[in-house]
């Protein structure tokens, strides 16, 4: 297998006998051991998949807080929130179970650590020193939804929406301006490799971006680009740069797998030399280049720092040994990768089953019922996931599973803070922190009746001239709205001047929307619950800045994501495409659809990286599986009244396959099998019947 040059890559040894003692490694092993007392020389843990990687990194943390390190000189990067806080809750932990041990802490109980995403970190800098490169204070931050409406504002301002030929919608004009910003692309390699049906607009995209740059800054706004690359800026700023660095002592940046380049140039400015620096991930579980990120930073991480070492965590927690058998078997035949080989102390357990199934009915029939199965036998149905490459692949199952009454939740759609009601709410808010931001004007004022977008336009035109809500006091709007206008006015100016819990500044924003609501959407009563539980949200912060911020950076997919957790009686199967799956785990899981064409899927066959990610997605689903791992895939496809044959994906190579148990899956037949007599009797019949043709 393929790997990077050896000189490049400087093993650590596994045993470090003169910390064997100390309580904060009695439960590592020694490669986790290793990485956890390594010095300040550049480290790169490459942690596969279910090998305690959260683990390691939080006792890295509450090792450098022991060793003496000021926790307020730590900065500990993730990609979501929740990631953040258990890894200083556990950090936190340790270092309190120390005798002796002192630590200041917030008035939550927290370290002092800087903790969280590379959005959220970059929010907290640049509202402290954002004014060294010219950014107000008072800016608010666009989610991407937010983002595409204002591409399309300034879209339409420009004519672009009214081109003799269809022009690239505001969703895709994004995609391709926030790819030339992530992944450091041109714009014309970006069209080139990725969207080439719309290189024949590459001039008139060059001015759509030109002016949407304008309109953020003249709106005083940042999208999720803006974040990162103003926070590049400032490390780049003669002045602020040097302070900035000098801030931390260690830094920890968790799933480096999954960062773009862009946050890779700023972990180089932020740590030129590697001084201090820790970055964990596993090139295995890279899985989200259609993000913009990208494998190659974990893999040139030992080039850009010559001195770093490298150590792997291969002993996995999760699955047992025939699992990672597979897993491993998949993996061997990558193309370039770090070189690991996944184990586990439970080496019993039943081998991975593939099942061949006759087609996607029969797929369904089997798994509803192979679920069914291990219910009965005490594997509650929540312990259980069918996961799947496309959201479209499990429809059929979801039928099955209605018509056999077994509850599931679904995952990788719509998230919650992206509902337009919910959308709606926050908008009042916005508009209030910021009254130049036009995305949440535009939608405020969308919601009275009689004001279309032209007269939105004039009114927000107003209001940025004046610079606040008393522009439209003296306004004359229409008769369908005027007995709504001056309450709108009067709640915008309340908001925008008051020190009111947040909480209370929803509800009244909540109460003047109300009526809104029962207008302009079907099902309110269930949309109006929705609200209450961000009213309820808006109880743990402390200001509606950090409010706004946090719900754009790091948004609840779903209203269960706000609510107590669920209740043991509150049993169901889930469903999740396999990028919402990683990180989680289950001890019964069902691959589908694990057929050539759709894992790898075969819009991601256009080049040796993306089949190479395909077989990274396709390992990242045979790891969540703890105890029972089953890869069904169907012979025939149904397309209207053509049936299409199949094949199994072209990852399961005879070494795989080998390390799996076979199955073949037929249709259910809905009456009694027939016994041995008269299946021959029904055998003879066909072939005298045959016979009559030559005899």
């Amino acid at each position: 297998m393929p790997s990077l040059p050896d000189e490049d890559v400087r093993e650590v040894s596994g045993n470090v006998p003169s910390h064997k003692d100390h309580p904060i490694l009695a439960s590592l092993n020694p490669q986790q051991r290793a990485a956890v007392v390594h010095d300040d020389r550049p480290l790169l843990i490459v942690a596969g998949a279910g090998t305690g990687k959260t683990k390691a990194l939080a006792h890295r943390v509450a090792w450098h807080i022991a060793e003496g390190i000021d926790p307020a000189r730590i900065l500990l990067l993730t990609f979501t929130r929740r990631a953040a806080a258990e890894m200083l809750r556990r950090a936190e932990a340790l270092v309190r179970s120390l005798p002796g041990t002192k630590i200041a802490s917030g008035s939550s109980g927290s370290l002092r650590i800087w903790g969280g995403t590379f959005h959220a970190i970059a929010t907290r800098l640049l509202r402290r020193y954002g004014q060294a490169i010219g950014l107000p204070a008072d800016f608010t931050i666009h989610d991407q939804t937010d983002s595409q409406d204002l591409m399309h504002a300034v879209r339409t301002a420009l004519g672009l929406a009214k081109t003799e030929k269809r022009f690239p919608q505001k969703a895709t004009c994004l995609a391709i301006y926030s790819r030339c910003i992530n992944a450091r692309e041109t714009l014309d390699d970006v069209l080139a490799d990725r969207f080439p049906w719309c290189r024949p607009w590459r001039l008139e995209l060059a001015r759509l971006f030109d002016a949407y740059v304008e309109r953020k800054e003249k709106s005083g706004v940042l999208d999720y680009d803006d974040l990162l690359t103003h926070w590049l800026a400032l490390l780049e700023d003669p002045t602020a740069g040097p302070h900035i660095r000098g801030l931390f002592d260690r830094i920890l940046v968790d799933e480096y797998q999954d960062t773009n380049r862009l946050q890779a140039e700023i972990l180089y400015a932020l740590s030129p030399e590697g001084k201090g620096l820790t970055v964990v991930g596993d090139d295995a579980q890279a899985i989200y280049s259609f993000r913009g990120a990208t494998v190659e930073n974990i893999l040139e991480f030992p080039h850009h720092y010559p001195n770093a070492s490298v150590i792997a965590l291969e002993q996995n927690y999760r699955s047992t040994q025939p699992i990672l058998r597979a897993a491993n078997a998949i993996m061997a035949d990558a193309r370039r990768a770090y070189p690991k080989k996944l184990w586990s102390g439970r080496t019993s357990g039943q081998k991975p089953v593939l099942v061949t199934c006759e087609d996607e009915d029969t797929q369904a029939a089997h798994v509803a019922r192979q679920v069914l199965e291990h219910r009965e036998a005490g594997i509650a149905l929540r312990q259980q996931a069918v996961l799947f490459r496309a959201s479209h692949h499990s429809i059929l199952l979801e039928a099955e599973l209605q018509r056999r009454d077994i509850p599931f939740h679904k995952y990788g759609g719509l998230k919650f803070i992206e509902m337009a009601h919910v959308k709606d709410l926050l908008a009042f808010l916005r508009l209030a922190e910021n009254p130049r931001d036009m995305v949440a004007g535009l939608r405020v004022l969308g919601l009275l009746p009689g004001i279309g977008p032209a007269r939105a336009n004039r009114l927000m035109q107003a209001l940025e001239d004046q610079g606040d809500f008393s522009a439209w006091t003296a306004i004359k709007v229409p008769q369908a709205t005027a007995e709504l206008w001056p309450a709108l006015v009067a709640l915008l100016q309340h908001l925008r001047g008051t020190s009111e819990p947040v909480a209370t500044q929803l509800d009244r924003a909540r109460a003047f929307y109300q009526p809104l609501l029962e207008i302009a959407y079907d099902n309110p009563v269930p949309r109006a619950r929705d609200l209450e539980q961000i009213v309820q949200v808006g109880m743990q912060y402390a200001d509606r800045r950090t409010l706004l911020a946090e719900l754009a950076l790091d948004p609840p997919s779903s209203t269960q994501d706000l609510a107590s957790p669920p209740r043991r009686d509150d049993d169901y199967l889930v469903l999740s495409t396999i990028h919402s799956a990683k990180g989680l785990e289950w001890d019964v899981v069902y691959v589908i659809h694990a057929a050539d064409g759709d894992i790898p899927s075969d819009m991601a066959t256009g080049s040796a990286e993306e089949i190479e990610e395909e077989r990274r997605l396709f390992y990242v689903a045979l790891t969540r599986a703890k105890r029972w791992l089953y890869v069904c895939y169907p012979l025939r496809y149904q397309a209207g009244h053509r049936s299409t044959l199949a094949k199994p994906s072209r990852f399961l190579s005879p070494t795989a396959v080998a390390c799996f148990e076979h199955l073949s899956a037929a249709c259910e037949w809905p009456g009694a099998a027939p016994n041995a007599a008269e299946e021959s009797q029904a055998r003879r019949s066909i072939r005298e019947q045959t016979r009559r043709y030559w005899q």
